[in-house]
This record gives C-alpha cells, sequence and structure tokens, in this order.
C-alpha cells in the first residue's frame, strides 16, 4: 500500500504540469460554453437558435476525434497540439467581432474540432508517462482535474460583463497559458495508433444497452451543458445565480463519480444504471417546478441531476466491457465515444426547440422524457438477457462530461491488459 502510494505521489509529481495545463484549459473551456449560450440569448437569439450554436461544438469534437489522429501520423504531437490551441484560441477571440449565427456556428464547429485533437494529444502523453500499477489512480485524479477546471468555469462570468468583450479575451488567454506547461514539460512523444473501430451493428448485437445508454447519456450532458444557461436566463435567475447553478451541475459529477462507480461493482451494473436514470427523471421533474419555488432548492436539485448524469458514462462503459471479448474492446471504446458525442449534438438543438416551443419548462421536461425512455429500456433488456455474474464485472472507468476522448484511452489500457491475460491464460 505504502508502496502503491509513493509511486502515485512520484506520478502525480512528475505529471504535475499537464495536470496544470489541462486544468487551465478546461476552465477556458467552461467559461466559454456558459458564455457564449448566455451571450446568444442576450443578443436576441432563439433557444432553438442558440441550441444549434451549441451543437457545433459537440459536432466538431466529432470530426476531430476522426481526423485529429490522422493529423498526428501526420505531423506529430507538438505541431497538432499547437496549431489547434491557436485555432481554439483565435476562434474564441471572433466571437464578439461576429454577431452572426453562422459565424458561431462555424466558431463552435471549430471550437470542438480544437479540443478533440487537445485531448487526445494530452492524454495520450499522460498515459505515456504512467505505468499499469497507478494508471487508474492517476486518470481518476485527471479526471477530477479537468472536471474541476470545467465546472469552476462558469464562475468567472461574475469577472465582466457578459455583453462586452472582456471575458473572450480572457478565455483566448486561459487557452493559450495551458500551453506553456505543457509544450514546455511534455518530455519524450509516445508512439500514436488508432484502434481499429467496431460498428455500431456489432456492438449493438453485443451490448445493446451501452450504445443506447451511451445516445442518452450524450443528450443528457449536451442539454446541460449547451442550453443551461438559456433555462437559468429564461426563468429570471442572476448573472451570479446562473454561474452557481452551471457549475453546480458538473461539479456534482465529482460527488457521485467513486459511490455510484462503487455500487455498480458491488452489483448488476444494469440495475445500477436503471435506477440511477429513473432518479435521475425524478430529479428533473421535480426541478421543473424548483425554479419556482426556491433558487437554493434548484441548485440542490441541478447538483444531483448532474452527479447522477455525468456519472453514468463511465457505468456504461464498464458494463460494455463486461459483455464484450477482450479483442473487441479497444475498437468498441471508439464507437461509444462517437455514439455518446453523437447525444451531446441532439441534446442543444432538441432541448433549445423544446424551449422555443413550450417556455423554460421544455428544459428539465426534455431531461425527464429521455431518462425516463432509457428507464424503460434498461428494464425491458433486464428481462430479456442474463445478467453477468458480479465476480466477472470488471472495474468502472472514472470520468467526467467533458473528455471523452480520456475514456477511450482507459478503455484502451484496459483492454489490451485483458487481451495479454487472455492469451496468457490461453497458452497455459
Amino acid at each position: 500500500m505504502a508502496s502503491n502510494m509513493t509511486t502515485l505521489l512520484t506520478s502525480v509529481t512528475y505529471c504535475w504540469p499537464l495536470l496544470f495545463g489541462m486544468f487551465v484549459i478546461m476552465l477556458g473551456n467552461g467559461l466559454q460554453g456558459s458564455l457564449i449560450s448566455l451571450r446568444a440569448i442576450l443578443e436576441g437569439f432563439s433557444p432553438a437558435v442558440t441550441g444549434l450554436i451549441m451543437s457545433g461544438y459537440f459536432a466538431g469534437f466529432i470530426a476531430g476525434s476522426k481526423i485529429a489522429p490522422i493529423l498526428i501520423g501526420r505531423v506529430g504531437h507538438v505541431r497538432v497540439f499547437a496549431a489547434l490551441a491557436s485555432i481554439v484560441s483565435i476562434s474564441a477571440l471572433l466571437h464578439p467581432l461576429f454577431i452572426n449565427v453562422t459565424a458561431w456556428i462555424l466558431m463552435r464547429l471549430l471550437t470542438g474540432f480544437g479540443f478533440a485533437g487537445l485531448f487526445i494529444v494530452a492524454e495520450s502523453w499522460l498515459n505515456d508517462r504512467i505505468n499499469n500499477e497507478t494508471r487508474g489512480q492517476l486518470l481518476s485524479i485527471y479526471m477530477l482535474v479537468t472536471l474541476g477546471g470545467f465546472g469552476s468555469g462558469p464562475l468567472l462570468l461574475n469577472i465582466a460583463s457578459p455583453t462586452g468583450f472582456e471575458l473572450f479575451i480572457l478565455i483566448s488567454v486561459l487557452f493559450s497559458f495551458s500551453l506553456v506547461p505543457i509544450l514546455l514539460t511534455a518530455g519524450p512523444v509516445p508512439p500514436f495508433k488508432s484502434p481499429q473501430k467496431i460498428g455500431l451493428i456489432t456492438l449493438y448485437k453485443n451490448a445493446p444497452l451501452s450504445v443506447v445508454g451511451c445516445l442518452v447519456v450524450g443528450i443528457s450532458n449536451g442539454t446541460l451543458i449547451g442550453i443551461g444557461v438559456v433555462y437559468a436566463e429564461q426563468i429570471g435567475l442572476t448573472l451570479t445565480e446562473i454561474s452557481l447553478f452551471m457549475s453546480i451541475a458538473v461539479l456534482g459529477g465529482i460527488a457521485f463519480q467513486w459511490p455510484l462507480g462503487y455500487l455498480s461493482d458491488k452489483f448488476d451494473r444494469r440495475l445500477i444504471l436503471t435506477g440511477i436514470t429513473i432518479t435521475a427523471a425524478g430529479v428533473a421533474l421535480f426541478s421543473l417546478m424548483a425554479g419556482k419555488v426556491s433558487f437554493w432548492i434548484l441548485l440542490f436539485l441541478i447538483g444531483t441531476f448532474g452527479g447522477l448524469s455525468f456519472s453514468m458514462y463511465s457505468i456504461i462503459l464498464a458494463y460494455a466491457n463486461d459483455r464484450l471479448r477482450p479483442d473487441q474492446m479497444v475498437g468498441a471504446s471508439g464507437s461509444l465515444v462517437m455514439t455518446a458525442g453523437f447525444g451531446a449534438m441532439l441534446g442543444p438543438v432538441t432541448a433549445g426547440s423544446a424551449i422555443s416551443f413550450f417556455g423554460p419548462s421544455g428544459f428539465f421536461g426534455t431531461l425527464v422524457i429521455i431518462h425516463l425512455a432509457l428507464g424503460i429500456y434498461a428494464v425491458y433488456r433486464i428481462l430479456q438477457a442474463p445478467s453477468i455474474p458480479v465476480k466477472e464485472q470488471g472495474p468502472p472507468v472514472y470520468l467526467d462530461g467533458s473528455s471523452q476522448v480520456a475514456a477511450a484511452v482507459a478503455f484502451e489500457e484496459e483492454a489490451d491488459s485483458k487481451v495479454k491475460n487472455h492469451f496468457s491464460d490461453h497458452q497455459n
């Protein structure tokens, strides 16, 4: 135990510049998402149009997840990282110069594209610096750091007026500053390999709940991140209250990750997922009325909902891991990431349109419907297929809602380990 702790502390000390750099860049990312959503409403864009703008980030993220590995293979990690960081920094500065729906959608696409590549590069560096003994613990620390940065970002809305340009400059400064510790201390460039993907049809046949679950969780998290500010503004919250609303929604994921992951190790993961998603639907239903009663009650409920929603993804990945052969896991992780990304792209558009038609209640109404639907489907799957014995389940992968590329990294490492054990047992 003491040896493991010493090794972990050594790894954290060695990787702190990378962890600090990612905290800063996620701080800027959290501020940017909330600011653009709020600024869009203040500029007179409808909730539906705002949702379309916010969906651009996730569309760009999907494209970046596919294209960035190709770029890395051609010109290397360092050049790709520097180029993409420049793109997201420039994009932040262009928003107040071009108050136009088409321009903002394009800039959100570029931002999402850039962040996908930044995550892939930074996390492959991190993954290359740690050993199997402390990999899971250090990745969990990384997730807490990035989630903490992303959740703290909206609080910076209070520094200056969202109608000006100062906050956009701050975002660009944060993006640029984050490069300094990362690029100066990254060390040797790790080898990069892009695993062969497994088609969704094949994945659905093996683990249908994981595919449907990833889609719903993507819609839920995309709605929360992309349209939460719109809802908060529509019900009349102040700027300070909006920033707290968004921060608590994201930071709730920190409190819920480990307890729910622990439960998923002790019981059938499908039962835990069913309980989580139905509870999330219930919390969203109560939240429909909470905004009219008390801000502090609403804050408690959104923190609870965020904690439930952001924690589901890691359990779904672990469930897919349980249902697949060792040689399928690496390719499956990429398909699940893309599925969640597609859901995140749909979320802001769906919820934004619901708010345009039904008012603020459309926000939580959307979340109630999708989580209730997933709960019904999960019960159906439980009745249709036998469960896997708890002792045969693999460990969950703890992660946040902002960097699903890291999930693929962690998932891949566990898969590689299982492949090696599989062939070793076969030979023995």
